[in-house]
């Protein structure tokens, strides 16, 4: 038997989409070590809720925040995008930096292989705490 990385079994949630600001990189290790502090620097962490957006087919990850009054994506050199709604199979990592990033792929597989991901969305990381990442596999109805 295989030991979990989830802090507790994954739950079946539904969101709505969300419009946010974003910035897109390639999907690897160092461009997304690099892309996350100028990305704080540009939106802010006061009152702003993280998340990443996996698109593993194109091999992108892209940070983004939910839009605020008086936000200016452009002023910032930041797109507008949405964060996709539907059903996802939830699963939540806890622990203390940087170990608690090291988990995130281990998760994604183990939600992954739980039931099978719709494809047509992506995968979600939700930074609710910093000690605390929510994981979201999309799923079909």
């Amino acid at each position: 038997m295989t030991t979990s990385v989830l802090h507790a079994p994954p739950a079946r949630v539904h969101r709505e989409d969300v419009t946010v600001l974003e910035r897109t990189t390639a999907d690897e290790l160092p461009r997304i070590q690099e892309l996350w502090p100028e990305f704080e620097r540009l939106v802010g962490l006061r009152g702003r809720r993280m998340y990443a957006r996996i698109d593993v087919g194109a091999g992108t990850y892209t940070v983004c925040t939910p839009v605020k009054p008086g936000d200016k994506a452009e002023s910032l050199g930041l797109r507008t995008g949405v964060l996709p709604g539907g059903w996802y199979l939830r699963g939540t990592l806890v622990g203390e930096p940087p170990g608690l990033y090291e988990r995130i792929g281990p998760g994604m597989a183990e939600l992954e292989a739980a039931t099978p991901p719709d494809e047509t969305r992506p995968l979600v990381e939700y930074y609710r705490r910093h000690d605390q990442v929510e994981l979201w596999v999309p799923v079909k109805p």
